[in-house]
């Protein structure tokens, strides 16, 4: 079991054997060593005192930035909707490599692979979850409530995902995790099923996880619930890292994922870890481009601070909130947690005290 105070200096140890344990071409985990150190370095953690005002009090939902996004901004992301949705087209095709690659070429003609998602009514929904019962709700998230459902035409249990016109969320964020989803297959990644746009109703269907996230088993656990083992997490946390590879290192142009936290990952049976809710998903630069300029998006905590600072979004905005679930993986803490004591609020500047003491200790 991982106790709640083991972090000092078994963090490092434990970050080298992580690495040993995930055979990856991945940039985050050839630069694993350096990860929990910048994380956690006096630059790291005054930039994120700055960019959060210090107060450490926003709720840990999706988060827009307060400053209006320019024009040229917006067109941009308009540009990079527009071009994913060229690659949905019926007549456009992708070539899905035997690795799970997308390099954005033809099909050649002896084997065409289609991708594309199911379209559902509103009425085949509304079946499926029994018109939306309290008791089939699974959770609430930025987008809207996710309700457990059975397809009636095909007897398929589903997570039903509905978005909350109210809420932080919108018909972007939709178009984005349906053609992100309809592009994108990789073992690590949730399968999307298909989607309603019907009217003004916009649901996304997805294949059901019988365990929940990652948050649901490392959280607020009742009593009677057994924490997981340190080699479940260490597979949890490789899966994770597997299917940010395939985002960054496989996929053409690369995808940053740009909301990488515990709830985002679901575990499906035998704790087996798929990356969901690509709604923030932003295309990543390309070429002699070294970052994408794009409104603050992401989650409290998660962000990485030169992003939240710049709004200059890089590969490398998700391997700093992949430390941080790999931190909240190792210690069983929150990535920010006001009920702890003070100065132990922040997961990440707390660990960097820990590692601050523990190097003055060795050189003493």
């Amino acid at each position: 079991m991982v106790k709640d105070t083991c972090v000092n200096g078994v963090v490092m140890l434990t970050l080298i054997q992580f690495s040993t344990l995930v055979d990856l071409s991945f940039s985050s985990l050839s630069s694993l060593s350096l990860l929990l150190l910048r994380l956690v370095s006096c630059r790291g953690i005054r930039g994120t005192h700055r960019a959060w005002g210090g107060g450490g009090r926003r709720s840990m939902g999706c988060f827009p930035c307060p400053a209006k996004s320019s024009k040229k901004q917006k067109k941009r992301e308009e540009d990079q909707i527009k071009a994913l949705a060229e690659k949905l087209k019926p007549n456009a095709s992708l070539d899905v490599k035997k690795d799970g690659s997308l390099d954005g070429k033809a099909v050649p003609s002896n084997g065409p692979e289609h991708i594309a998602a199911q379209t559902f009514t509103f009425r085949e929904l509304a079946a499926a979850t029994k018109n939306f019962r309290a008791d089939c709700l699974l959770g609430e998230g930025g987008f809207g409530r996710v309700y457990k459902g059975r397809l009636e035409s095909t007897n398929q249990i589903v997570a039903i995902k509905q978005l909350d016109h109210n809420g932080l969320q919108g018909n972007r964020e939709f178009l984005v995790e349906v053609l992100m989803l309809s592009l994108l297959h990789h073992p690590n990644l949730v399968n999307l099923i298909g989607y309603c746009a019907e009217g003004d109703q916009r649901l996304l269907v997805y294949e059901y996880m019988p365990l929940g996230s990652l948050q649901d088993h490392l959280h607020d656990l009742p009593s009677d619930k057994k924490r997981l083992d340190w080699n479940t997490r260490m597979k949890i946390a490789a899966g994770a890292a597997k299917g940010l590879e395939y985002l960054h290192d496989k996929a053409n142009p690369p995808v940053i994922f740009r909301d990488l936290k515990c709830s985002n990952i679901l575990l499906d049976e035998g704790y087996f870890p798929k990356l969901s809710d690509f709604g923030l998903a932003k295309l990543g630069p390309v070429g002699d481009k070294t970052h994408v300029s794009t409104r603050v998006m992401g989650t409290y905590g998660y962000c990485a601070p030169e992003y939240a600072m710049t709004g200059q979004l890089t590969l490398k905005s998700d391997i700093y909130s992949f430390g941080v679930v790999l931190l909240e993986i190792i210690t069983g803490r929150k990535a920010i947690d006001n009920s702890r004591a003070a100065g132990e609020h922040n997961l990440v500047a707390w660990v960097g005290v820990l590692l601050h003491i523990s190097i003055a200790i060795r050189w003493y």
